[in-house]
């Protein structure tokens, strides 16, 4: 049998994610086919099909796919499902909204977040904001995964040459509509591909000292991030948010600033290469975490690093 993985993109480009999700299929040992469900994604279609290790992209192309409503996606996958052993998204926001249903819809359980491909029936996934380690195994005859792409190094972008196969069969359920979105736009990395994250806590005590952070994010090229309570205080967007019920990182650099590192926020960076922490708070629970400590006071130090970079 072969493994099925839902392409995560805008209808322009692929998202990076399905490439780590990619890496994890390939660990399947089987022949890996890319679906890319959309509208004019006919780039995509070409993106996915030169990814290293792909042997077949199917392109379904229709006006009702254009924003990905999980409504109408699910019935895509769905219908070609009984072709494969294994269906994998990327966990992201898209991935966990469109899987659950394509689960319900075959009648079986969706494994989560999945770190680690044991073999072809059992995996390994983060439980308990990810202080302990699940190995679970699944008898269903169809595996629905999402894959938490920061456990997955991304396959090559280039050196595939799949053939790209059209579906044409696309209905709209008529379930749902889409009604509009805003979109934060930004020069920065965003923060689930950045190679260096710069993220604030509480301790900003305001949304205007972020600037102290997005001065240094630009001189670094680092994407901004922020912990709940930051978002919650009204700090910063939510979109900015990094943990449990947030973004996953787990770049090569993390800098965590005036954050005390609850264990909803660790789970959502603890895996970065190098963590970095400020803090005046010598006993803050992300010292435990951190490969290099600052205690000190983030309106002096920061100001410091920004002016020595």
């Amino acid at each position: 049998m072969s493994v099925l993985v839902i392409a995560e993109h805008n209808n322009a480009q692929l998202n990076a994610a399905t490439l780590n999700t990619l890496a994890a299929a390939k660990e399947l040992g089987a022949d890996v086919h890319v679906l890319v469900a959309g509208s004019g994604a006919s780039e995509v279609a070409a993106s996915a099909a030169a990814a290293d290790g792909v042997a077949k992209v199917f392109h379904a192309d229709s006006a009702v796919l254009a924003h990905q409503l999980a409504e109408n996606v699910a019935p895509v996958i769905a219908a070609i499902a009984g072709n494969y052993s294994h269906v994998l998204a990327p966990a992201t926001t898209s991935g966990k909204n469109i899987l659950p249903r394509v689960a319900a819809v075959l009648d079986v359980q969706q494994i989560s977040d999945i770190i680690a491909v044991i073999s072809e029936d059992t995996f390994k996934r983060p439980i308990y904001a990810g202080n302990v380690i699940a190995t679970v195994k699944s008898s269903d005859s169809i595996k629905v995964m999402t894959v938490r792409t920061t456990a997955f190094d991304p396959v090559s972008a280039t050196g595939g040459s799949a053939e790209i196969v059209a579906i044409a069969d696309v209905a709209d359920a008529g379930v749902s509509g889409f009604v509009g979105e805003e979109l934060a736009k930004s020069d920065r990395p965003e923060l689930a591909s950045a190679s260096i994250v710069i993220s604030g806590g509480r301790g900003m005590q305001n949304g205007d000292n972020f600037e102290l952070l997005y001065s240094v994010a630009d001189k670094l090229g680092a994407g901004v991030g922020a912990s709940r309570a930051a978002v919650d205080a009204g700090f910063v967007p939510n979109d900015m948010q990094v943990g449990q019920t947030g973004k996953i990182v787990a770049p090569d650099l993390y800098i965590a600033v005036g954050i005390s590192g609850a264990i909803q926020h660790l789970a959502g960076m603890k895996d970065s290469k190098v963590i970095v922490a400020i803090n005046k708070d010598e006993d803050a629970p992300i010292f435990s975490v951190a490969d290099y400590g600052l205690v000190a006071d983030l309106f002096t130090a920061v100001p410091e690093l920004d002016a020595a970079l």
